[in-house]
């Protein structure tokens, strides 16, 4: 199954946090799944790191350097038809984030699932696993 990572799985899955949930740590580290991960995510990672709002224990290219090589995470490039569904993505309108509506609009366009935490995607139809 191809699954994409939400941009706070790929961080706590990098960086072993406990809050990653069991089911997400399980479908990762399933060999039979094809864990993807936005340029969206790891763009938005470098921004934090930049303005101080995220540390590493690792450098940035380090961190990124493991999803891909270590983990064995593949890139989901950002294709027109993904920016195409971002236009018709219903969104609450409290929950705005540019990085999570590419990323849904990603899986949806693509028709796979996600692994996120956040309810809030629920509403744009996406298959979230959590």
């Amino acid at each position: 199954m191809r699954l994409l990572l939400d941009t706070h799985v790929l961080l706590w899955y990098g960086i072993n946090d406990p809050q990653l949930s069991g089911t997400a740590r399980t479908l990762i580290l399933d060999a039979s799944n094809e864990i993807l991960m936005s340029p969206a995510s790891y763009w938005e990672i470098a921004i934090k790191v930049s303005i101080g709002k995220l540390a590493l224990h690792q450098p940035y290219e380090g961190f990124v350097d493991a999803c891909l090589n270590r983990y064995g995470f593949r890139i989901l490039p950002i294709e027109t038809a993904h920016t195409a569904k971002v236009a018709t993505l219903p969104f609450p309108s409290k929950h705005k984030d540019p990085f999570d509506r590419l990323i849904v609009a990603q899986a949806l366009a693509e028709g796979i699932g996600i692994i996120s935490g956040d309810q809030a995607l629920d509403v744009c139809g996406v298959n979230r696993m959590w």
